[in-house]
């Protein structure tokens, strides 16, 4: 009989290498298999998928112990996968985790995040991916629900696999355990970000700009949404694409005279 072989997962995020989601995330996979963490050293939130390209990359291994070995980067969510692709993992890995992301990236956050942009790496590179997120920016927040919805939906993809090129996107809302409703399976919510730049002087009396805002929902009333999911005790799962290329709006094209 063939031994069946173990599973090599890596894990990043983008709140950095001291985060307790980062650790919270890794006691919940250190049961599936080999664990690679490879983590920004600062805080990289709102990187989406920036690469670093005019300073050096370095990496620096911080932990090691059965099945789970640690390194820290002065690079980006996206640097830290790549890295680990081309220069630390011993092979391709069979699943990639980013995450306990400390916040929501529901709706358009999805486009400024650096956690999905680390499972979107993944996707690239057809691995199956998933990016998960707390709906609470407090870096002390109580992870519990979010550690047992990701251990359920982590052995599912390992179950049953992903589609290549699609990763999921899972958000759990700011509750208790036993408060939540269950998963939903939906679609991104359609809506925007209505930044605001506070003006505000530094102690040398130079302006400078805060940014604040809120998430303006388009949508309130679609019941199929992540952000309904999340305002009615649900966790999230939006299945999300690499490819960006609107077809329908490409067959109406190809139908413009250009001449």
């Amino acid at each position: 009989m063939t031994k069946k072989r173990e599973l090599l997962i890596l894990i990043t995020n983008d709140d950095g290498i001291k985060a307790k989601g980062l650790k919270s995330l890794v006691n919940v996979v250190k049961p599936l298999g080999k664990i690679v963490v490879v983590s920004p050293f600062e805080v990289h939130s709102g990187m989406s998928h920036a690469i670093t390209v005019k300073v050096p990359l370095r990496v620096k291994k911080t932990r090691e112990e059965h099945n789970l070995t640690v390194y820290g980067c002065n690079g980006t969510p996206v640097d830290c996968v790549k890295l680990a692709f081309n220069q630390i993992l011993p092979r391709k890995p069979d699943l990639l985790v980013a995450g306990i992301n400390h916040g929501s990236n529901a709706a358009a956050s999805i486009f400024y995040s650096g956690t999905m942009a680390a499972a979107l790496e993944g996707c690239i590179n057809e691995i199956p991916s998933v990016g998960i997120s707390l709906v609470s920016h407090n870096p002390d927040a109580d992870l519990s629900a979010t550690e047992f919805y990701s251990k359920l939906i982590i052995e599912k993809i390992i179950e049953n696999g992903l589609p290549k090129s699609i990763c999921l996107n899972v958000n759990v809302p700011k509750i208790s355990l036993e408060k939540i409703a269950g998963i939903k399976v939906c679609r991104q919510t359609k809506g925007y970000w209505q930044e605001e730049f506070e003006k505000r002087t530094d102690p040398q009396g130079n302006k400078y700009f805060w940014l604040t805002g809120k998430f303006h929902n388009s949508e309130p009333e679609a019941h199929d949404t992540d952000e309904w999911a999340l305002d009615n005790n649900y966790v999230s799962i939006v299945p999300i694409q690499v490819d960006l290329t609107s077809y329908h709006t490409m067959r109406e094209i190809k139908n413009w005279n250009f001449t």
